[in-house]
C-alpha cells in the first residue's frame, strides 16, 4: 500500500515573481504534450531543463541523457533561482499548462517516485482551488507558490474546473542526501516494503500454498517454504 501519494514540502516561492516570468515566454514556445489522448483542449509545456538543452524536447527521466538549461531559461532569472534552490541533479524541468475547463485523464508514470530515486515536484504558479488532482482515488489541490511532491507511480489525473489555465513548474529531481533531508523535515513516511518482496504475496496465501503442497505429498518443497515463512516471522 502506498502511504505517500503526495507531500507538501517546507519550501515556498514568491508568486508575483513566478507569474511575472510567464510574461517572458512567447506563445510558440509552448509545446503540446505528446499524449494527445489524455486531454481534450490544451495541455502543453515549456522546457527549461531538457535533453542537451533542446527547447523542443519535453522528455523526462532518461537515465542516459544530459539535462541542461534551455535558452528560454537564460531570460527567466527567477525561475533559475527557484530551480537552483534544489541542490540535486535535475532530470528535466518544465512549465506545464492545462487549459481552463480541461482535464488530464488518469495515468501512471513508472519509476517516478521517491523510493525509485526520481522525485517529481510541482510548484503551482497559476491555479485555483477548483484545480483538483485525483491520486489513487483521493483528491488534493496543490496550493499556489508551495512545493508539492507527487508520487507519479500512483494513478493520477487532473480536473481544471476553473476559468483560467493552470500552470505549474515541474522539477524532476534525482534523489540525494539533500532531498532526503528535505523529505525528512516534511515528515515523509517511507512505504512499508512487501514482506516477501512482492505486494501480491502475503502470509495467508503462503500458508495456503504450504498446506496444498503437503496435501499433494510435496513435503520437501513445503518444508522449504515453511522455513522461509518462519524466517520472516522470527
Amino acid at each position: 500500500m502506498v502511504r505517500s501519494k503526495w507531500l507538501k514540502l517546507p519550501l515556498s516561492f514568491d508568486t508575483d515573481k513566478l507569474q511575472h516570468e510567464l510574461h517572458k515566454l512567447a506563445p510558440h514556445e509552448w509545446i503540446n504534450h505528446m499524449n494527445t489522448q489524455a486531454y481534450d483542449k490544451r495541455w502543453c509545456c515549456v522546457p527549461l531543463y531538457a535533453v542537451n538543452g533542446d527547447p523542443l524536447s519535453i522528455y523526462a527521466f532518461d537515465d542516459d541523457a544530459h539535462y541542461l538549461p534551455t535558452p528560454i531559461l537564460a531570460r527567466c532569472n527567477y525561475f533559475q533561482e527557484v530551480i537552483d534552490t534544489f541542490k540535486c541533479d535535475k532530470a528535466g524541468v518544465r512549465l506545464m499548462s492545462l487549459a481552463a475547463g480541461d482535464h488530464i485523464l488518469p495515468h501512471s508514470d513508472g519509476y517516478s517516485d521517491y523510493q525509485s530515486g526520481l522525485v517529481r515536484l510541482h510548484i503551482p504558479i497559476q491555479t485555483d482551488p477548483r484545480v483538483i488532482f485525483t491520486v489513487d482515488g483521493e483528491t488534493i489541490h496543490f496550493s499556489i507558490g508551495n512545493v508539492w511532491y507527487l508520487n507519479a507511480v500512483c494513478t493520477h489525473g487532473v480536473e481544471n474546473y476553473s476559468a483560467q489555465d493552470r500552470i505549474h513548474l515541474l522539477i524532476d529531481c534525482r534523489r540525494n542526501d539533500w532531498i532526503d533531508a528535505l523529505f525528512l523535515q516534511a515528515g515523509y513516511q517511507a512505504d512499508t516494503p512487501a514482506i516477501y518482496g512482492d505486494p501480491t504475496i502475503n502470509d495467508e496465501n503462503v500458508l495456503a500454498i504450504i498446506g496444498a503442497l503437503k496435501h499433494q505429498g510435496a513435503d520437501a518443497v513445503a518444508t522449504q517454504l515453511q522455513q522461509i515463512y518462519r524466517a520472516r516471522h522470527p
